[in-house]
């Protein structure tokens, strides 16, 4: 049987507000994971060992800081003559007023790109998010698209049902069809949500596409198609017209996309590598650079955390992520935090419940963050230092504070 032409697009979303200062002076999947990655490169690496080789990478904010990151798909072996990596950044003058600039929303945004898509012709398309964390084979994905003949195939896992309104619940039959879907409700019934992982018949997504920007672009502001969001008008679309099967996800999987729930994923992974890490046939592909070995001296005392090449620990250590080159002096403690590459935490100094960008420095006897806040379920507890900024030498940061990149406090 003759393998499937797939098109995989992977969506890097907006400017990421929900993360704020991390996210001011650089794209969202370009955030660190557990000190040695970054987050595009757990969709890079599923497709690549899932034997996808057409993978466009799709950039509304910072593309520069991706593009450094992925390297023309180097890391991956999507460095091509044919196919390969593509990175899709925002145009202007090359369509109708309504698909000038920035897209505003994620059907928005497929919806944008139509037009390449119905011209490349892949027998299926994979849409996903770059900010989320599992480990995937889309082959076992594509399976069941072409067994159900799906027009829209949506993999599913299951959260808590106090958690499933931050995403759209999703509802199927005894044979896998949907037959429900609620985007973000207030009150869910069910604790099945989509994952931001779709497989699409590409040519009922663009027909559908068009369709809904007839009905919906005329009471739209300029420059906006009105599709908005998939779980606005896509999906709940794709679900009438009866063809939209459910893929269950039974593994890992995590939302990395607001402060808290960063922090809640690299706790997760300081004591187990949930089926994520650790697999010698699919490791986690990244660029970085090479590094000296972590250095733990004389009086280090580190437990239930995390350390990168490069990193050089003097002090206290708790349920933390250090990232390459963070150096952590005697006398100073990190507690329950992400400290990204090259900062500095001076002796004397205390973090709790923070994330604290590269190049930052936290001198002598700063208090950044506090002890015992629930900092893995409200992120307005997280205190969050920008890129190269400065706490000084006894100032205190209290939970919640937010320090603008390049600022001094």
């Amino acid at each position: 049987m003759p393998r499937d032409r797939v098109l995989a697009i992977i969506q890097a979303g907006g400017a990421g507000g929900r993360m704020d200062v991390l996210t001011r002076e650089r794209a969202k999947p370009a955030l660190p994971f557990l000190g040695v990655f970054q987050l595009v490169d757990l969709p890079l690496s599923n497709l690549t060992h899932s034997g996808v080789s057409e993978v466009w990478l799709s950039v509304q904010f910072q593309g520069g800081t991706l593009e450094e990151q992925v390297a023309n798909g180097r890391p991956w072996d999507l460095d091509r003559s044919r196919g390969g990596l593509r990175l899709l950044m925002p145009e202007e003058g090359t369509g109708s007023l309504d698909e000038e600039g920035f897209a505003k929303g994620n059907a928005d945004e497929l919806f944008r790109i139509r037009d390449e898509i119905a011209s490349f012709a892949p027998d299926v398309l994979l849409v996903m998010s770059a900010d989320h964390v599992y480990r995937l084979d889309y082959a076992d994905v594509i399976e069941t698209h072409r067994r159900t003949g799906a027009e829209c195939t949506v993999v599913t896992t299951e959260v808590p049902i106090e958690d499933a309104s931050d995403h759209a619940t999703v509802e199927t039959d005894a044979d896998g069809l949907v037959t429900g879907f609620d985007y973000k409700p207030e009150k869910p019934t069910t604790g099945t949500i989509a994952t931001e992982v779709f497989a699409y018949d590409a040519k009922v997504l663009v027909e559908v596409l068009e369709d809904l920007h007839r009905e919906l672009g005329g009471d739209s502001d300029s420059g906006d198609s009105g599709l908005e969001d998939f779980g606005d008008h896509l999906l709940p679309r794709l679900v009438e017209r009866g063809r939209t099967h459910a893929h269950a996800l039974d593994g890992y999987w995590r939302d990395l996309g607001q402060p808290h729930l960063y922090l809640r994923a690299h706790q997760d992974f300081l004591t187990d590598d949930h089926d994520v890490l650790g697999h010698a046939d699919w490791p986690i592909l990244t660029r970085q650079p090479q590094r000296a070995p972590a250095r733990f001296l004389d009086g280090a005392d580190v437990a239930d955390s995390l350390v990168s090449p490069g990193a050089t620990v003097a002090g206290v250590v708790r349920r933390s992520v250090l990232g390459p080159g963070v150096v952590v002096e005697a006398g100073a403690e990190v507690h329950d935090s992400v400290v990204f590459r090259d900062s500095v935490v001076r002796a004397g100094a205390q973090v709790h419940w923070s994330i604290v960008d590269t190049f930052c420095e936290i001198r002598t006897d700063a208090r950044v963050g506090e002890a015992g806040v629930a900092g893995t379920d409200d992120s307005d507890v997280v205190t969050l230092v920008g890129r190269g900024s400065t706490v000084g030498a006894g100032v205190s940061l209290s939970a919640g504070a937010r320090l603008e990149p390049g600022t001094s406090a």
